[in-house]
């Protein structure tokens, strides 16, 4: 395999990188280091507090925190003082309708402002955020609404009609707050600004996602507040924020990214930042890029991809002058998408590798190292990676294996909620190397992910050690997608593969057996049919989970158990060997 490096010069350094010297600070890092840079409470903490209101005791109490933009170019921007006193009152307005230390209230928003201030003020107050993407259907949000028994979510009048058809599903659901509405105005209206912020242990929860498995439902991931401490050092050392910077991170908040880097870690170093709420439109994010002289952009290598395949001449009609850095994440970034902003942008595109399960950035590329291209990079400070096999015994150099990295990190996740025996299926014991050639037993959380690392310690992407399907950054479950399918009348099974797409890294395909009935049907009909249950996926699902290709089957392949045989679909489309078949109940 050809390896370029891009090499660092002078002009790359310039501001001088908050992290100048990553042999030395990983050599010598304690996570003592970055609690001292944080506020505490008598060993309590409270990430909220740390993200927003600690800003207000220094002159950045009056520094936009936030500018945002609407869709149809509507403009709002708030200080870091307004964001605290707004994130107070809705603290205040979830304690009025009984909501306390540890209890879930959810958030169902597109990204207005209102997202951002309800799920600091839930933090504050000691309870548990959750969000949801807004392109979650009724399945979806039933899904998680239960599991999570959700006291209280956070909507609006439009994405309200969805949750109303599955409201007698949801026992524990006892109030939906609806920020676009005359009786919510009138509660935060005249709710108190002052709020006494809860002083939270630092493995008390903070905030949960779900993220899709290749069977069964979602998973709860749940994380602490003592994550602020790897949100907050990763902002500073790996997307490198200065006080100076105006920052767009281009992820919703339904996404791990979004929470850790559009709110919390970002906002602790005190940066200001950019939050748009319209679709991806190349010639309107250019548009962004130079109206608000953007800094530092963090975004998806989807994004990047669809970037890339727009007209040469589209990128020369904006000034981009104040771009100084750039990062990705979501997806490995391919080698072309890196070279392309190196000649168009005059800069490399930096991308840095972790997990919704990891909480914050668990291994990068940094502003003073150079790249080596299509490279994951190497750990942060206060990590400590390895490559390792089924055993949990570190492999040699350049050799494959699973990605693996050392309990505890302070991002680390705390549990799957409600699900113990998940949540320790991820961790194995194994065998760590050491300098010197010996050996000792070590924990090890094992990531899913396949990788190799190589001679000068930076690690390389290989690919997923299972089924779930990476569509466009967003994590796609087979699962879901195969029950949203069977629930139509035309289907009998389905089975669901992630398939490669040069633009959005997968795409999900389904294969699927049809009732008898509409098996005599025409080309052109079936035809007719795949759009149909394209629609009624999106429908039933979310947007971003449809299937965009759709093949009919006579039978899937099944274990004896009855287990659909997703790697055979995978290795036939991709013209691959079957492999072993011996479990297979027919093939």
């Amino acid at each position: 395999m050809k390896v370029e490096t891009y090499k660092k010069t002078v002009k790359d350094l310039e501001p001088a990188p908050n992290l100048e010297n990553y042999e030395e600070t990983y050599r010598t890092f304690d996570w003592k280091f970055v609690r001292k840079e944080l506020d505490w409470f008598d060993g309590k903490i409270n990430a909220a507090y740390n993200a927003v209101d600690r800003h207000l005791q220094t002159w950045r109490k009056n520094k936009i925190a936030l500018y945002w933009e609407g869709e149809d170019g509507s403009e709002s921007k708030f200080t870091f003082e307004e964001l605290s006193l707004l994130s107070n009152k809705v603290g205040n307005v979830l304690k009025e309708v009984g909501v306390e230390r540890g209890d879930r209230v959810f958030i169902f928003l597109p990204r207005i402002p209102e997202l951002y201030f309800s799920f600091l003020g839930i933090l504050k107050i000691g309870a548990i955020a959750g969000t949801l993407f807004s392109a979650f259907q009724e399945k979806a949000l039933e899904d998680r609404l239960v599991n999570s028994e959700t006291k209280v979510l956070i909507t609006n009048k439009e994405l309200k009609e969805r949750v109303d058809k599955v409201r007698r599903h949801l026992p524990h659901l006892a109030h939906i707050l609806v920020v676009d509405s005359e009786e919510f105005g009138k509660s935060l209206e005249k709710a108190s600004d002052e709020l006494s912020v809860a002083h939270m242990d630092p493995d008390e929860y903070a905030f949960m996602l779900y993220t899709s498995g290749t069977t069964g439902k979602p998973k709860g991931v749940v994380h602490t507040h003592r994550a602020i401490l790897q949100q907050y050092m990763t902002a500073k050392w790996v997307l490198d924020l200065k006080d100076d910077d105006t920052y767009w991170c281009t992820a919703d908040p339904g996404w791990v990214t979004g929470i850790a880097y559009e709110i919390l870690g970002s906002w602790s170093v005190g940066v200001s930042a950019f939050v748009y709420a319209g679709r991806f439109d190349p010639p309107k994010w250019y548009q962004l890029l130079e109206k608000y002289k953007i800094t530092v952009w963090y975004t998806a290598p989807t994004a990047i991809r669809m970037l890339m395949a727009q007209d040469g001449e589209l990128l020369k009609k904006f000034d981009l002058r104040n771009l100084r850095y750039l990062c990705s994440v979501g997806e490995p970034l391919n080698p072309e998408a890196i070279k392309w902003s190196i000649k168009t942008l005059g800069m490399p595109f930096h991308d840095n590798w972790w997990q919704t399960e990891t909480g914050g950035i668990c291994i990068a590329n940094y502003r003073c190292m150079d790249i080596k291209i299509g490279s994951m990079g190497k750990p942060i400070p206060g990590v400590v990676a390895a490559i390792v096999d089924d055993d949990g015994k570190e492999v040699g150099i350049n050799k494959e294996g699973n990605i693996a990295l050392r309990p505890k990190w302070p991002s680390m996740m705390k549990t799957i909620w409600r699900r113990p025996q998940k949540y320790q299926s991820y961790f194995i014991r194994g065998l760590a190397r050491h300098e010197r050639g010996a050996k000792r037993r070590v924990e090890w959380y094992i990531t899913g992910d396949r990788g190799w690392k190589d001679t000068d310690g930076y690690f390389w992407f290989i690919g997923r050690a299972d089924d779930v399907i990476k569509t466009s950054g967003e994590r796609v479950g087979p699962f879901e997608v195969e029950s949203a399918l069977v629930e139509h009348p035309a289907v009998v099974e389905a089975g669901v593969i992630g398939k490669p797409d040069p633009m959005r890294g997968e795409i999900v395909k389904a294969f699927v057996v049809l009732e008898k009935g509409y098996q005599e049907k025409t080309k052109r009909e079936k035809d007719q049919l795949i759009g149909e249950l394209q629609e009624y996926v999106k429908k039933h699902l979310a947007g971003h989970a449809y299937p965009r290709e759709i093949e009919f089957i006579d039978k899937l392949p099944k274990t004896r158990s009855g287990k659909i045989m997703r790697r055979i679909l995978k290795a036939k489309e991709m013209g691959l060997p079957i492999g072993d078949t011996s479990t297979l109940e027919e093939y």
